[in-house]
């Protein structure tokens, strides 16, 4: 399972025009999932996401992560980031979940986060529109 986290100071989500989910200071969390994914690997993110110090203390020093901030999520599905690039032209999705793997445990990771912080989602196997702004800019890939 693979999480691509930005420190925002906003982000947002339309689908056909309407916004589907909006943050302020966070967390944009674009979610790959992989087929040898589980809820225990679920598990093991949301905590990494939660607790990752990456949130300036009053030093400016990354110390505080985003609960400790008051921080929001906005968690994006994005099957892309299982993609293997390593050969040719064209990526292979082949490490990729199946559609109901993938959803199964994409909203597993979002229930996970939203019993500690205010999570906002995108819309599983849509075609969205992200927008943010990058607070640094600040971007992790997270893996487990």
């Amino acid at each position: 399972m693979i999480a691509l986290i930005q420190r925002v100071s906003q982000a947002k989500v339309d689908v056909n025009g309407q916004t589907v989910g909006q943050i302020g200071g966070g967390l944009l969390v674009l979610l790959g999932v992989e087929k040898e994914d589980s809820k225990e690997k679920a598990d093991k993110l949301a905590e990494k996401v939660l607790n990752y110090r990456i949130f300036g203390d009053k030093n400016d020093k990354m110390n505080l992560n985003v609960q400790q901030t008051d921080g929001e999520l906005l968690v994006v599905s994005q099957f892309t980031l299982a993609a293997d690039t390593g050969r040719g032209l064209r990526p292979s999705f082949s490490k990729g979940a199946p559609p109901q793997l993938a959803n199964e445990l994409y909203q597993y990771f979002v229930q996970k986060c939203g019993e500690k912080v205010r999570v906002e989602t995108g819309k599983f196997a849509e075609n969205m529109q992200v927008s943010l702004t990058n607070d640094g800019p600040v971007t992790f890939w997270l893996k487990v």
